[in-house]
């Protein structure tokens, strides 16, 4: 947790003010974005951020460093395997607090602290030496393997000598022959 500050806490007594931030930051990671006063939300800042940098390194230890603070199992096991691996790339400045105004009954500072959407980073583009490489080994490829139609020549007289199709029924052409002439004497 980061040093205390001097002056007043959060809520009368240091284990108060602890326990405040730690169900401030369950509900951070909960629900992405929360609604509090201001002072509550720069407190939870650096809270927030060192769990979530504990929970990109994502061994056992951090997971116990974590689970001190963030009691709920399934908020954690999100934190992990969610919400860290959003921010692999990025070094910190995981949370954005947006001040909203005065609350209606006291007047207090009001603000949203929530999580910072990180945007995907694209591939970087393979540069032009692997790309002609890739396609140098392709062309190598398609220039040694057999042709399959320069080994195996086609005949015509092979699809003639083929069997006629059975109909769905499973009747052979012979059949309908023989059944088309009982037709016929009958009628």
């Amino acid at each position: 947790m980061p040093t205390p500050t001097k002056g007043p806490r959060l809520g009368g007594s240091p284990a108060h003010e602890r326990l405040m931030l730690a169900n401030l930051a369950t509900s951070l990671f909960q629900h992405g974005k929360i609604r509090t006063t201001e002072t509550k939300a720069k407190r939870l800042r650096p809270l927030a951020e060192q769990l979530i940098t504990k929970a990109k390194r994502g061994d056992l230890a951090a997971r116990r460093r974590v689970l001190s603070v963030v009691r709920d199992k399934d908020v954690v096991y999100a934190l992990f395997d969610q919400i860290a691996p959003r921010y692999a790339n990025r070094a910190g400045g995981y949370t954005r607090i947006v001040k909203i105004g005065p609350r209606k009954g006291d007047a207090a500072p009001m603000a949203i602290i929530e999580l910072v959407e990180e945007l995907v980073v694209a591939a970087p583009a393979a540069n032009k030496k692997t790309a002609a490489r890739k396609t140098a080994q392709q062309d190598k490829v398609e220039a040694l393997a057999p042709s399959d139609e320069s080994t195996a020549p086609q005949s015509a007289d092979a699809d003639q000598d083929a069997d006629a199709p059975e109909s769905v029924s499973g009747d052979t052409p012979a059949a309908r022959e023989d059944s088309d002439e009982a037709g016929e004497t009958k009628s």
